[in-house]
């Protein structure tokens, strides 16, 4: 009787063990919370796939899930995302003005709740990450150079040095040029691009700091000779971009560059783990271009580049803050300074395994505000936006140097109170 008893017991458990077994995987999926990460770096993807990997090890109660977007694209598919009351957990958002895009309408979480640590990064670093009245809306990730690259086996082959003057600049062009080399790999197809060159060439002839802080302030205006100045040097160097460079997007910049077709590429700090990438054999190297003499400051523009920031709207901000706080930490800026080649915000880290990060850090020592982008991207038109299109018009030849810079100040004083006095 006994036996038969246990046999029944058994043949029962065995009916109900695989609903058992089905409900306890169904609970432990369900455990498990998914967010969803955004970026405009699809160039980064692998590396961050590595850094979500290891943070899913080390959490294995979460899933991420990234997404990169084209970055010419990103705001627009964000900006949508979000006003439609979704979007991802957690994302990249742009500095200064483009930060507060997206924090005035209310789409960001406040990230001190979820991050006080963040009061410790540099003010430099924070002035791109909060609104005039203090509130920081992400947490600082990287900041970035405006320089110029050049081919190591280019120069060597025809007996370039680097260039100490503004004309030994240009001689090095043409020398390139003379060779079948396209000189410059810079195209102005897209309007930042041609704000990016400003940022690399411009400082040199409008002044610095000293130029900056004037507009800024309201003692000058952007029809200063020195900014017009600034203007017409981006002019000479005409001659020395692509064929039909008004046609050249910046992919196609970016290959000419690593397929070791152009000598130079003015550009920001963050290609070159791209060109590295793409060319593990490419030899490059980087200087700040110079003035018109060889005395002259070098000046190299900088600014934040980007936050981590939290979606206000989301379900899952515990999950988000995790996470969050793993991609601030010094673990992952450390990777960011080797395998991306960028310079971390994030206090603690070290550079010191990165010689092109210790040279760019060398550059910054004279440095200056990447001007439209610190100073002007906070309202409409921006000054950005101003530049870019008028810039565009400069190099196809329809607007003169003085041109461009009315129509950046006209813009901009539309709004601007110290321009309207």
């Amino acid at each position: 009787m006994k036996k038969k008893y246990f046999l029944v017991v058994l043949l029962i458990l065995l009916c109900v063990a695989p609903n058992l077994f089905a409900t306890g995987a169904t609970e432990a999926k369900a455990a498990k919370t998914e967010i969803q990460f955004w970026t405009w770096r699809p160039e980064d993807v692998a590396f961050y796939d590595s850094v979500i990997a290891e943070f899913e090890k080390q959490n294995s109660d979460i899933d991420v899930v990234q997404n990169a977007i084209r970055n010419t694209e990103y705001n627009t598919v964000l900006a949508a995302s979000l006003s439609g009351g979704s979007g991802p957990d957690i994302f990249q958002t742009r500095a200064y003005g483009g930060l507060l895009t997206f924090s005035d309408s209310g789409f960001l979480e406040p990230i001190e709740k979820w991050y006080p640590e963040v009061t410790k990064f540099s003010q430099a670093s924070l002035q791109g990450s909060r609104d005039p009245k203090g509130t920081i809306w992400g947490v600082p990730v990287i900041g970035q150079t405006q320089l110029a690259y050049y081919n190591v086996d280019l120069y060597e082959k025809y007996n370039l040095k680097v260039p100490q003057t503004w004309s030994e600049f240009l001689k090095n062009c043409q020398v390139l040029k003379d060779n079948g080399v396209i000189p410059i790999a810079n195209g102005t197809k897209e309007g930042w691009i041609v704000e990016t060159m400003l940022g690399v060439v411009g400082p040199n002839y409008y002044g610095g700091n000293d130029f900056f802080n004037d507009v800024v302030a309201g003692k000058t205006t952007f029809e200063d000779p020195r900014f017009v100045k600034a203007i017409e040097k981006l002019g000479e160097l005409k001659p020395y971009l692509p064929s039909m460079y008004t046609g050249v997007a910046y992919t196609d910049m970016q290959a000419s560059f690593f397929n070791e077709m152009a000598g130079h590429f003015l550009g920001g700090s963050y290609e070159a783990s791209y060109f590295r990438s793409q060319n593990p054999d490419l030899k490059f190297d980087i200087f700040a271009l110079p003035g018109e003499k060889a005395t002259d400051p070098r000046y190299v523009s900088v600014y934040a580049d980007m936050n981590w920031s939290l979606n206000a709207a989301s379900t899952k901000k515990e999950a988000a803050a995790r996470f969050l706080k793993y991609l601030a930490s010094v673990e992952v800026s450390n990777r960011i300074i080797n395998e991306l080649g960028n310079v971390s915000w994030t206090p603690g880290t070290d550079a010191s395994k990165s010689p092109f990060i210790e040279k760019v850090i060398s550059l910054q020592k004279t440095s200056t505000p990447y001007i439209f982008l610190v100073g002007f991207r906070y309202q409409q038109p921006t000054g950005s936006q101003l530049f870019q299109a008028a810039g565009q018009g400069f190099f196809s030849g329809e607007l003169s140097a003085a041109e461009v810079a009315s129509r950046v100040q006209k813009g901009i004083a539309t709004y601007y109170a110290p321009f309207q006095k």
